[in-house]
């Protein structure tokens, strides 16, 4: 099952996607085209290591361990694709702090 849901964080709108799998659920937060965080089914490695993907400046990071949406925005990032650096997203960086400077990208 999918559940997409909208929040506010510091007066930014957020999408949150909660997809139900067998024996786990994956858990991301949005920000328009700009970026996402994720739980750890996200492969940041994999962004990293692709020339092709890294071209393509994906804005991505990953919590380990979380089992909610609200986890997940509490959560310090324990990876983040390349793309992250110009925005100032880095590991360790709680997920909600790494999603507003996503926003605040847009206003520059």
């Amino acid at each position: 099952m999918l559940h997409v849901n909208k929040i506010n964080i510091e007066g930014y709108d957020f999408l949150t996607y909660e997809v139900e799998l067998p024996k786990t659920t994956l858990f991301i937060v949005s920000y328009e085209k700009v970026g996402y965080i994720m739980c750890a089914a996200l492969d940041i490695d994999f962004f990293n290591n692709s020339e092709k993907l890294r071209a393509r400046k994906i804005i991505a990071g990953r919590a380990e361990g979380v089992r909610s949406i609200e986890q997940l925005l509490e959560a310090p990032l324990a990876k983040v694709t390349v793309a992250c650096d110009r925005l100032g997203i880095k590991p360790g960086m709680i997920g909600k702090d790494a999603l507003v400077l996503m926003a605040k990208s847009l206003e520059k």
